[in-house]
């Protein structure tokens, strides 16, 4: 005989298997009331499962005791269980063949603007291209693309939330700049997109440079969080793709050219080279007005440094020293000031190879505190020299220890072992006479100018302020001020007027006057 418990299990196995043949049927017959996607899936799921498991379409629970083993028949057979499964397969090979429809519309439109970049270089077909692109490769980039802004032609300064560039506009406002738009006719390079580099490009792409170009051949890895800009999401990206994907949602106005490449190689130099002369793809710029090293190794620095003297093209370069509490940023003019092979460091001078250097499992210290004050000392220099305001730092050191920021001037070695170098301290040595005699001119005229204008500005209440050399028209207005109506007269004497000094009392005179009061007290005393 069956137990109670033994019973209770059998009706309720048997309830079980009543439910499972009510949902099959509901699933194939579609006659289920419409559930939340999300138990849908779960009831979809657990329903295979339990079809996996029942064998030849029978639901199948073994039960230890006084019953070895109860099956329930059900009306599950074989063929709705393959309905069930061919059903499920379709969704998702529908589910697939909408995904491949929707990248042949992507790879046609691509195609359409390629076909159109051939007749008229399109920056706006170009940016289409590149949101495209980045959306066929990570679907976030996509979603993000899809919530940036649009485009802004030109800087305004009106005050309101929807207007990025107020705030930069109001140093327009207050003096400091004479005309920040200039900033988008600027192009700057950044060559190494590390923790100095990367946050150098996010801050000129937040103060709204026109066009920035972009070098580094690494990728982004895990090692890479402990910096300021990079996400977990972008680990395998090249730093350049990963940039121009952060840097087109923060400001969509900045023209971004990449170049994933080693410019430290015969290849990648020619390449750094030429595309430092080529003309911007918008057509607005020729070449670049200042470049930015922000790389790690020496070797790296030296090829920047032969670039710039090869073009004469104005650099900065920075650095963070190894144990992560220092840092510096240093301008460099060709002819004017000294390359960096004018007084090279050690490692440089001596030969060694720096690579050889290295040990296993040994790295440089990395702070995203230190690496971000050297990127803004860096900008800030930079937005000094481009937007003309302030005094640019030839040389400016940080260490983070004592709070020191020390600086120096550095003047070009005569015997410099770069011959660019030479040649280009020949040509500033040339030009020098003429350009003394323009910056003289220059002084002359802001000084002739500061002397024409008014001495005081015309205001409502017609104060006026007055030379102290005009004494002539300072006497009449002092006269016209000291009359007083007739019949007036003042109980003191004016500031301004001259007192006459008391001639002082001689001693002979003192001696009579007690003299003659001695007899006047004579004369009281015999009457």
């Amino acid at each position: 005989m069956w137990s109670h418990s033994s019973s209770a299990w059998a009706v309720r196995a048997a309830h079980q298997a009543h439910q499972l043949t009510q949902v099959t049927h509901a699933l194939v017959t579609g006659s289920l009331p419409p559930l939340p996607p999300h138990r849908a899936r779960a009831r979809r799921s657990g329903l295979l499962r339990r079809l996996r498991a029942s064998p030849a379409g029978r639901w199948s629970t073994p039960r230890s005791g006084s019953v070895t083993g109860i099956y329930y028949s059900t009306p599950i057979s074989l063929a709705l269980r393959f309905h069930l499964r061919q059903r499920v397969q379709a969704s998702g090979a529908r589910r697939r063949r909408l995904r491949r429809r929707a990248m042949e519309e992507e790879l046609r439109a691509l195609l359409r603007d390629l076909d159109a970049l051939k007749q008229s270089a399109d920056p706006a077909a170009i940016d289409r291209m590149r949101e495209r692109v980045a959306g066929m490769v990570s679907p976030a980039a996509a979603a993000a693309a899809g919530a940036a802004r649009s485009k802004i032609k030109d800087m305004s300064a009106e005050v309101v939330d929807s207007n990025p560039y107020s705030r930069l506009m109001a140093l327009q406002r207050m003096g400091i700049v004479d005309n920040y738009e200039r900033i988008r006719d600027y192009s700057v390079a950044i060559v190494g997109i590390g923790g100095v580099g990367s946050v150098a490009a996010e801050m000129l792409t937040r103060c709204g440079i026109g066009r920035l170009l972009l070098y580094d051949y690494d990728t982004v890895e895990l090692a890479n969080m402990n910096r300021l800009f990079f996400r977990p999401d972008q680990v395998g990206m090249t730093k350049t793709d990963a940039a121009v994907q952060t840097l087109s949602g923060i400001n969509p106005d900045v023209v971004l050219e990449s170049y994933s490449l080693n410019i430290t190689t015969v290849k990648g130099f020619e390449t750094f080279l030429g595309s430092l002369k080529a003309k911007s793809a918008h057509g607005c710029n020729t070449g670049v007005d200042l470049v930015l090293s922000c790389v790690d190794n020496y070797e790296a620095r030296m090829v920047v440094n032969q670039a710039c003297n090869e073009l004469g093209q104005t650099w900065m370069e920075s650095g963070v020293s190894e144990d992560a509490v220092s840092g510096h940023i240093q301008l460099l003019v060709p002819g004017e000031t000294a390359c960096f092979a004018c007084a090279p460091p050690l490692v440089v001078a001596s030969g060694v190879d720096e690579r050889t250097l290295k040990r296993e499992g040994v790295c440089a210290a990395s702070l995203p505190t230190t690496m971000g004050v050297v990127a803004g000392l860096l900008i800030q220099n930079a937005l000094k020299y481009l937007l003309k305001f302030g005094q640019v730092s030839p040389y400016l050191g940080y260490n983070s220890l004592k709070d020191y920021f020390p600086t120096m001037e550095m003047k070009p070695n005569p015997q410099c072992s770069n011959p660019a170098c030479v040649q280009r301290q020949k040509e500033y040595m040339l030009t020098k006479p003429a350009r003394d005699a323009a910056a003289k001119a220059k002084m002359e005229a802001e000084a002739s100018a500061a002397d024409e204008c008014p001495v005081h500005v015309d205001n409502e209440w017609n104060i006026s302020v007055l030379d102290d050399s005009d004494t002539v028209t300072s006497r009449i207005l002092s006269t016209a001020a000291d009359s007083l109506p007739e019949g007036l007269v003042r109980e003191l004497p004016t500031a301004d007027s001259y007192q006459e000094p008391i001639a002082p009392v001689t001693s002979g005179a003192i001696d009579d006057d007690l003299e003659e009061l001695q007899r006047q007290l004579d004369a009281l005393n015999s009457s």
